[in-house]
């Protein structure tokens, strides 16, 4: 016979990642629609401390015996399971996102830095909207999930498809305002996103201008969450915070055909340049150029 043990119920943060990319309101996403209640464990249950049950020692006693008894050079490759977690979770802090755009990585020297703020400010027709959704498919390919806030309302879930993205892993945040992106942005982090995408759309934008300690907080979460963050604007809005400022110069379209035959679009070609970086010196540019089906607007 199966005994029901009585089960804890406590409020637990959760966030959603549908099957299909998923469509949330900011005002959703700050109620407590996200707050919910779910069982845990039963708690442990400890012997009376008269009680002559035997007691495993911790494991790291154990360990620490076994060190001991070893070569110290032998004895220093062995590590207990938080060890290697721990880590495991610095060198993925180290590690970069890539966007998978060869021109922009070669920028930023490997693609975006996990807890840090990059934003790329340029305006409409520069290929910074192919960045981004380039950017949320490269980590969602590799397992990761990514956040993308939409100020501008801009993205068309089929194009992220197509460029490679697993929508079951990318949660889609439509906000009104600057300060609700910035806004979604720190809560997403703080959910434990590594990838958080604000696209802020095109100029002018909706909103009064957020302060700048909004973006110091919100770069000090990223920092401390190891979360990385892309910024995308029309022209350069978090201030000094960031890491690395990259701008576009307006594109320039390709076409096929002559004379008075119909022409056809076949692609953009556009300048972007490293306007400030904290570790190394500014001012490098690349041309980047995109084909028809990679230009996105």
């Amino acid at each position: 016979m199966i005994t029901a043990t009585p089960l804890d119920l406590r409020l637990v943060t959760a966030y959603v990642i549908g099957t299909s990319s998923l469509l949330l309101p900011v005002e959703s996403l700050m109620s407590s629609a996200l707050l919910f209640q779910m069982p845990l464990l039963p708690r442990e249950t400890r012997p009376p401390a008269d009680s002559e049950t035997e007691i495993t020692p911790p494991l790291r006693d154990d360990l620490a015996r076994l060190r001991a008894s070893l070569a110290p050079e032998l004895a220093a490759r062995i590590s207990s399971a938080s060890e290697l977690a721990r880590t495991l979770q610095r060198r993925r802090r180290d590690e970069a996102i890539p966007t998978t755009i060869p021109e922009v990585d070669r920028l930023l020297e490997g693609g975006l830095p996990r807890g840090r703020l990059i934003e790329i400010a340029a305006r409409r027709s520069t290929g910074r909207f192919s960045i981004a959704l380039s950017t949320v498919a490269s980590a969602t390919s590799s397992g990761d999930a990514a956040a993308f806030i939409d100020l501008g309302d801009h993205l068309d879930p089929s194009a992220l498809e197509i460029a490679g993205a697993e929508l079951s892993r990318v949660l889609w945040i439509r906000p009104r305002t600057v300060k609700e992106a910035v806004t979604s942005a720190e809560l997403l982090i703080a959910t434990g996103f590594p990838l958080v995408v604000a696209e802020l759309g095109v100029h002018p934008l909706p909103g009064r201008r957020v302060a700048e300690a909004s973006w110091v907080r919100l770069a000090r979460a990223a920092e401390g969450h190891g979360a990385a963050l892309l910024v995308c604007s029309p022209y350069p809005i978090s201030g000094t915070i960031s890491e690395a400022v990259i701008s576009g110069q307006r594109g320039r379209a390709a076409w096929q055909g002559e004379k008075k035959t119909p022409r056809l679009l076949t692609g953009l070609s556009t300048t972007l340049r490293l306007e400030k970086h904290r570790h190394r010196k500014a001012g490098d540019a690349v041309m980047l150029r995109l084909l028809m089906k990679e230009v996105i607007r």
